[in-house]
């Protein structure tokens, strides 16, 4: 059996990008990543059972909800570049848009490209009210990439989560 045959979520495309519901085989560079000091901006590092909880939650978010993190793939190579895209579990007041870029595929724009195909489609598909970000105050090239998809902030921090500022998206950019 495929482990691709399950896939029912969107496929989007970019240029350079595809993103597309995670599979298995995406857990092995999630768990890579997150077991680094590179995942200390979002939450890690973590050991391999926790990350495939995180994982687990990740995918399940599209069976529970019809939506969620999209895996992103360059399209040139197939090479796993790192995942992005719009959540909403219970414990948060507002739809986030994230993004991971793993740091060999960072540099190269991919985080933005990414990034807004999957703000455009939440917008246009899912219609939230408000559209945010969660970003660590420390963490530098996420706040540049928010601000270059026009998300400003006021250094608001987050209810569920003190330690991070709230971006908000512009819903009329996508």
């Amino acid at each position: 059996m495929s482990l691709h045959a399950h896939i029912t979520g969107p496929t989007l495309t970019t240029e350079r990008l595809t993103l597309r519901q995670p599979v298995m085989d995406d857990f092995g560079p999630f768990a890579a990543y997150y077991g680094s000091d590179d995942a200390g901006w979002v939450g890690g590092p973590l050991d391999d059972r926790t990350a495939y909880r995180w994982f687990s939650a990740m995918a399940g978010h599209w069976t529970l909800k019809g939506y969620g993190w999209f895996w992103v793939d360059e399209r040139a190579s197939g090479a796993s570049v790192g995942f992005v895209g719009p959540h909403f579990p219970p414990h948060v007041d507002d739809m986030e848009i994230g993004w991971v870029i793993y740091p060999q595929a960072q540099g190269r724009g991919f985080g933005h490209e990414a990034a807004i195909a999957a703000r455009d489609w939440t917008v246009k598909t899912l219609g939230p009210e408000r559209l945010v970000s969660y970003i660590d105050p420390g963490n530098a090239p996420s706040k540049a990439l928010a601000r270059k998809l026009g998300a400003t902030t006021d250094g608001t921090r987050a209810a569920h989560d003190a330690g991070c500022e709230v971006w908000q998206h512009p819903l009329e950019a996508a």
